[in-house]
């Protein structure tokens, strides 16, 4: 068996690079959990459609999984001429509270399923919901994997860093997060360190960056913009923080939740996030019941390891969906 990944370039602002984004290590997991497994699988990254059919000539895969929603539905009547023997997926990182802003989501979607591809979700709702419209058997679920590890040596800092990191989007939620957590800093009377990846906005994401700065300019508080980090930087930012927030109103997985549980991290986050423990999870849009949710975290590690057991079983399950899928 033979698995080709293929993404596309893309970039976000002057400062973002791609080879650190969040679809490449997700599809970077996959492919090491897979030859890991006996199955060999690669992972290319292309500029546009013209570039599949020479990745396909190079590698001769059984399967070809495009990751996310980048290939024009028509480009499939060509590479399944070419290659018919090869089974095509498409695979689709998003629930559809967030595909709804994709006008062409839906359009695409079942385009591929009419023309035999098989589209995948990572998200076991959007699976669900689209194999209960569609009745096809081309509607898979195929959801993240995250690398099997201890709990690495958190060095928290002193004062209060919070880390509310990934892409700044409008269903990120990160407004409210930042008011609750100056909200808790207030009640205890300590100084915040409020992080974000401020040279990534996304969807309408420079409005909640505004407004972000808006808020902690009347503070005594700090917002620290950060850029756009390789993982292994990403890893030692996160580990001195005192806390991470993850309460978005939309997610699939998370990666940043579990590198914060990976590095011993307290994590918050809001119920889709669909590994975590819950004690972990507050309601997304109740400032002051997260801000009290913030002060028993800080001094809970048995939640840290309850969120580490809960996603080293999602992990496994996640690899034995795929070895049976492929």
């Amino acid at each position: 068996m033979k698995v080709l990944f293929v993404l596309k370039k893309s970039g976000y602002g002057c400062n973002y690079n791609y080879g650190t984004s969040g679809l490449l290590n997700s599809a970077k997991f996959v492919v090491d959990m897979l030859n890991h497994n006996g199955v060999e699988a690669k992972l290319v990254v292309v500029d546009d459609n013209n570039d599949i059919d020479r990745e396909v000539f190079y590698f001769l895969p059984d399967t070809v999984i495009i990751e996310a929603l980048w290939v024009v539905p028509e480009k499939f009547e060509v590479l399944k001429t070419l290659y018919p023997n090869i089974k095509w997926i498409v695979r689709i990182h998003s629930d559809l509270p967030f595909l709804a802003s994709d006008s062409i989501a839906m359009s695409w979607t079942f385009d591929y399923l009419k023309r035999g591809v098989a589209v995948a979700f990572n998200d076991m709702r959007a699976f669900s919901n689209i194999k209960d419209i569609s009745h096809d058997d081309n509607v898979l679920f195929l959801p993240n994997f995250y690398p099997f590890c201890e709990i690495l040596n958190q060095k928290p800092s002193p004062s209060l860093n919070i880390g509310c990191f990934g892409a700044i989007r409008p269903l990120k939620n990160q407004l409210i997060q930042a008011v609750a957590a100056i909200r808790y800093a207030d009640s205890v009377n300590q100084q915040l360190n409020f992080y974000v990846n401020g040279t990534r906005c996304e969807d309408g994401g420079e409005s909640v960056l505004r407004n972000l700065r808006s808020l902690f300019a009347n503070t005594k508080h700090k917002l620290v913009e950060i850029t756009w980090l390789d993982r292994a930087e990403f890893l030692q930012i996160m580990s001195r923080m005192n806390l991470a927030m993850c309460i978005s109103f939309t997610e699939t997985f998370c990666i940043v939740a579990a590198d914060a549980v990976t590095v011993g991290t307290p994590l918050i986050c809001s119920s889709q996030v669909p590994w975590a423990d819950g004690m972990s999870i507050v309601p997304a849009t109740n400032a002051s019941h997260i801000a009290n949710r913030i002060g028993h975290l800080l001094d809970s590690k048995e939640t840290i390891e309850h969120n580490h057991k809960k996603l080293s079983e999602y992990s496994k399950r996640s690899q034995d969906i795929w070895l049976e899928t492929l």
